[in-house]
């Protein structure tokens, strides 16, 4: 345990749970295209760490709760009146605008917005460690077991009701893994750029994928290489650290990129 007394090696750790659990599922959401749905999941997140704070309650679980009620509302709102596009930015800018405001109006207790809109992986704890890898072993033990209804779900609806799989079933399973994966990583990248580390990965991975599994693999490979390469960048640079994670993803995004066009 005397090794985990390294904020670095804690951020280390931290940063790699994170990667590992969105990669995978950012694959869905690159499939499904969904990329703004995360964002307005994401943005919510703000509002939970102000409910958290007025109520004195812990952060993980209110920002899960009102990720997971902001993923299912916009579930249930899509397809009544407004696009799909439209409804995402307007929850997304809204519950971030809200979040920001409820925030400033608590009095007493001293925030640092920065932290939670850009993360602050350097200051995560043994307590925080065990919530991200916690949060991390279930995502991935989601997409473990509902992989197969999940993926046929999101190629071919109809195949899946054929088979005898409900596709809002494995939907709401989605739903549930996102908002997991967004409690989980407020405090290494912070929900601006939550976003980032769901769907660069997976993009990057693509152009290497012959199969689905193939691309969560990669894209698992590549989150990770960006978020330790990210925390080295950031340490010996003294740029933030957030930020430099997602650079470095975007980095091996546009290397993926020329090495798919070569192949061609």
């Amino acid at each position: 345990m005397i090794l985990l007394d390294s904020f670095l090696v804690r951020a280390a750790l931290a940063g790699l749970g994170v990667a590992l659990a969105a990669a995978p599922l950012g694959c869905f959401v690159v499939w499904r295209r969904m990329a703004y749905f995360g964002d307005a999941t994401a943005h919510a997140a703000i509002l939970g760490v102000a409910l958290a704070l007025a109520f004195s309650l812990p952060i993980f679980p209110a920002v899960l709760a009102v990720a997971l009620i902001m993923a299912l509302i916009v579930t249930q709102l899509s397809g009544r009146g407004y696009a799909m596009d439209t409804l995402l930015g307007v929850m997304a800018h809204s519950a971030l605008a809200v979040g920001l405001v409820a925030v400033s109006l608590i009095e007493g207790v001293r925030i640092d917005l920065m932290a939670y809109l850009f993360g602050d992986i350097l200051a995560v704890s043994r307590t925080d460690l065990v919530v991200i890898w916690g949060g991390a072993g279930v995502v991935l033990g989601l997409l473990w077991w509902r992989w197969s209804a999940l993926l046929t779900a999101t190629l071919n609806p109809d195949l899946a009701y054929a088979a005898g799989i409900h596709p809002k079933r494995e939907e709401l399973v989605l739903t549930l893994a996102l908002a997991l994966v967004i409690a989980v990583a407020i405090k290494v990248v912070g929900v601006l750029l939550i976003a980032s580390l769901l769907i660069i990965p997976a993009a990057a991975a693509r152009p290497f994928a012959q199969t689905p599994e193939r691309m969560a693999l990669v894209a698992a490979l590549i989150g990770g290489t960006a978020a330790l390469g990210g925390l080295a960048l950031a340490y010996f640079y003294d740029t933030p650290t957030g930020p430099t994670i997602v650079c470095t993803a975007f980095a091996l995004f546009a290397l993926s990129g020329l090495a798919g066009m070569k192949r061609l």
